[in-house]
C-alpha cells in the first residue's frame, strides 16, 4: 500500500501523454492489410519499439507481437503505480487486481486443456498483484485443485474452492471463472461510499464507483446473454455479480432470454441511456454475440471517457486510458492471430472495438 496524499493531477497529466500515443482507429485499418512480420515491424516504429527490439532475437511472427504486447501492457500499468501515492495508488491497484483474474483462467484453462506451459505464459500478462513466483509454481502444476491450493493465501482461494464442487460436477468451467469474476468485482467497492442508486452522484470518487458500477452492469449482461447462448441448463441468476445498478438477480433471469428487451432496459436507464446514445444503437444493431459484446466494450470506452471529462482530475480519467490501452493491445492482438489463420480482412474488422 502507498502512503501520503493522493497525486491524481500528477498521474492524469501523464496519462494524458501516454494516452496521445494510442492507435488511432485508422491504424488498425492498415494493420489487416498486413502479414505478422508487417505488424512487427509496424509496431517497431511506434512506441513498442523497445519491445520488439529486446524479444525480437527470440521470437518472430505472432508470438513476437503476444510477448511484446504483453509487456508494453504491464510496463505502461505498473508506471502508473510507480506514479501513484495514497488513495489514489490504493484505487487503481485494486483495479489492476482485474489481470490476476486474467492470468488465472488462463491458467486454469490451459491445465484444463493440459496446453504447454509455455504456450500458457505467452497469454499471460503481469500487470496484477501476483508475483512471478507464484505464476511459476502455477504453470509447474497439472491439476485445477493443485493450483487452486498454490494461491492458499490469496484472496481468490476460498471462491475457487467452492466453486471447484460444482466443476467436478459438470465439468464445465464456468463455474471456478465465474468465482474469479465475482471476488474481482466485490472487492472492488470495499470502503467505497454508494448513494441512491437511482441518481448518479457528485465528486471525484463518486464517479469512480459510478464507473464500476456501469462495469459490473456490463459484465452481467454479457454473462446473460452467453448463458442464454450456450443451451447449458444453467440458471443467469446464479453468475449474478452484486454492486450494479442496472439489474437484480430476478430481473437478469426474466430479461436473459429477450435480447432486444435487455438492450432496451439498459438504454431506458437514465445513467445509461442519455450519456450513451451512439452505443445504444451499435448494441441494438449487433446481430452476434461477439458484436454485442464489442459494443459493450465500446459503451463501456465512451462512458469512462464521459466520466473522466466531467472531473478531469479523477482516477476516472486513468480508469479511461486503462480500458483505452486495453483495447489497443486486444485489437492487435485479434489481427494478428486473424491474419495468421488466414482470415478474410472483414472477418478480422468485426473481431475489433472500434469507436
Amino acid at each position: 500500500m502507498s502512503v501520503g496524499a493522493s497525486n491524481p493531477e500528477y498521474v492524469n497529466a501523464r496519462v494524458r501523454s501516454r494516452r496521445a500515443s494510442l492507435f488511432a482507429d485508422e491504424d488498425y485499418r492498415k494493420l489487416i492489410r498486413m502479414g505478422p512480420s508487417g505488424i512487427a515491424r509496424f509496431m517497431e516504429e511506434s512506441e513498442y519499439e523497445r519491445e520488439i527490439n529486446e524479444l525480437g532475437a527470440r521470437f518472430s511472427g505472432v508470438d513476437l507481437i503476444e510477448y511484446a504486447l504483453n509487456r508494453n501492457l504491464a510496463k505502461h500499468f505498473q508506471d502508473l503505480l510507480d506514479w501513484s501515492d495514497g488513495r489514489l495508488y490504493d484505487l487503481i491497484a485494486r483495479y489492476l487486481r482485474k489481470f490476476d483474474v486474467w492470468n488465472l483462467k488462463t491458467i486454469i484453462r490451459g491445465i484444463y486443456t493440459e496446453t504447454d506451459p509455455e504456450e500458457i505464459r505467452t497469454d499471460l500478462i503481469m500487470a496484477g498483484e501476483l508475483d512471478e513466483a507464484t505464476i511459476d509454481r502455477l504453470l509447474e502444476v497439472d491439476e485445477i485443485e493443485d493450483a487452486i491450493e498454490v494461491l492458499n493465501r490469496t484472496i481468490y482461494y476460498e471462491p475457487l474452492t467452492e466453486a471447484y464442487e460444482e466443476f467436478e460436477e459438470t465439468g464445465a468451467l464456468v463455474p471456478l471463472e465465474n468465482a474469479l469474476d465475482r471476488e474481482f468485482y466485490e472487492h472492488l467497492l470495499d470502503d467505497l461510499s454508494r448513494g441512491p442508486i437511482a441518481e448518479p452522484q457528485e465528486g471525484p470518487e463518486a464517479k469512480y464507483v459510478e464507473f464500476l458500477q456501469a462495469e459490473i452492469d456490463f459484465r452481467n449482461a454479457r454473462n446473460a446473454l452467453r448463458l442464454a447462448r450456450s443451451g447449458a441448463d444453467l440458471d443467469p441468476a446464479s453468475y449474478y455479480i452484486e454492486g450494479g445498478v442496472l439489474f437484480d438477480q430476478s430481473e437478469l433471469s426474466r430479461l436473459v432470454n429477450d435480447y432486444d428487451a435487455l438492450v432496451d432496459h439498459i438504454g431506458e436507464n437514465k445513467r445509461y441511456g442519455k450519456r450513451l446514445s451512439g452505443a445504444m444503437d451499435r448494441l441494438r444493431n449487433a446481430d452476434s454475440l461477439i458484436q454485442f459484446e464489442h459494443a459493450l466494450d465500446a459503451a463501456l470506452l465512451e462512458y469512462a471517457d464521459t466520466l473522466s471529462s466531467i472531473y478531469p482530475a479523477s482516477i476516472s480519467a486513468v480508469l479511461s486510458y486503462i480500458l483505452a490501452k486495453e483495447r489497443e493491445v486486444e485489437n492487435i492482438r485479434a489481427i494478428a492471430r486473424g491474419r495468421e489463420v488466414g482470415l478474410e480482412e472483414s472477418e478480422i474488422e468485426e473481431e475489433l472495438v472500434i469507436l
